[in-house]
């Protein structure tokens, strides 16, 4: 079994790389990290170099990307995904240098979503310098479709070290791989793609500050705010450019006691299994994953 250690960052094609950076920065509030890079934009949110790249080309999510350990770690990882007949490249040192990583995988997990192990993800030890202030904290985690939650459960916790938390009928499944309530989360789509990405502020107050920035903007706002009872954070999902969702949330339930805690099962019919103050709900938009191009033994590229 692979073991995971963290989510690492999302890389998203963007046809309107200038607009997608200013929407990150301007409304999101994330910071705009010059690498210097042609085509390539770097967002951070915490101690991460980055933690969103866009890259200037066909919109779409074209890969979400999680840690292991040390060097050793990625190499068993790759060897155990070959055994179970993934096939995996290893990004060269330039694949790297973009990722801020020491070193990258990719392969496609068995619903077409394209996944990064990677491991040395560059930390920065400057201050956070926000684009607004937003009250972002951290990368909270990371949400891809499936068109079976149960398949992609079975896939995440076996070939990894992702547990369920809770479940959401048969349409959605939140896995942990630390102590916060869902790192990962899969919910069902016909399709690959990224659902959303999560970003937690510091307090209660900042979802609503950030709920009317938004309204001011004109920004689709897609639910929220509400609770969810799961993780017991109150949410805000909206859409930005590229067919993008953000989350920002505050409140994520920690789970202490791994012994003691047993996944719960929500039906998504009931009232309140999805919103507890019982709003409007319907599942975020999602960014299609982005076709690749033909990957050569020595790249991972874009």
């Amino acid at each position: 079994m692979i073991e995971l250690t963290d989510i690492a960052y999302v890389r998203s094609g963007a046809a309107d790389l200038e607009g997608a950076v200013r929407f990150a920065t301007d409304v999101v509030g994330l910071q705009h990290v010059d690498g210097g890079e042609p085509g390539v934009a770097h967002l951070r949110a915490d101690g991460r170099h980055h933690c969103l790249a866009f890259v200037e080309g066909v919109s779409g999510v074209i890969a979400s990307a999680f840690t292991v350990a040390d060097p050793g770690a990625l190499a068993l990882a790759e060897t155990e995904l070959e055994t179970r007949g993934f096939r995996v490249w290893r990004g060269s040192a330039d694949d790297a240098r973009s990722r801020r990583v020491g070193e990258v995988i990719g392969f496609d997990d068995p619903f077409g979503n394209r996944i990064e192990l990677v491991c040395g993800q560059q930390t920065l030890a400057s201050p956070v310098v926000p684009g607004r202030g937003s009250g972002i904290t951290e990368f909270g985690h990371l949400c891809l479709d499936a068109p079976d939650v149960a398949d992609a459960h079975r896939f995440w916790s076996t070939t990894f070290n992702a547990r369920a938390s809770d479940w959401i009928g048969d349409a959605a499944c939140l896995m942990r791989i630390d102590e916060v309530h869902h790192k990962l989360a899969v919910f069902r789509g016909d399709e690959p793609g990224l659902c959303h990405v999560n970003f937690q502020v510091a307090e209660l107050d900042d979802v609503f500050r950030n709920w009317h920035h938004l309204q001011e903007r004109g920004v689709e706002i897609e639910m929220g705010p509400g609770r969810h009872p799961q993780s017991g954070a109150v949410f805000l999902y909206f859409l930005g450019p590229e067919g993008l969702t953000y989350e920002y949330s505050y409140g994520v339930r920690r789970i202490t006691d791994e012994a003691a805690w047993r996944p719960r099962y929500f039906d998504p019919a009931e009232p309140g299994s999805i919103d507890m103050w019982l709003g409007p709900t319907q599942k975020p938009l999602t960014q299609p994953q982005a076709p690749h191009p033909q990957l050569v033994p020595e790249g991972i590229r874009p």
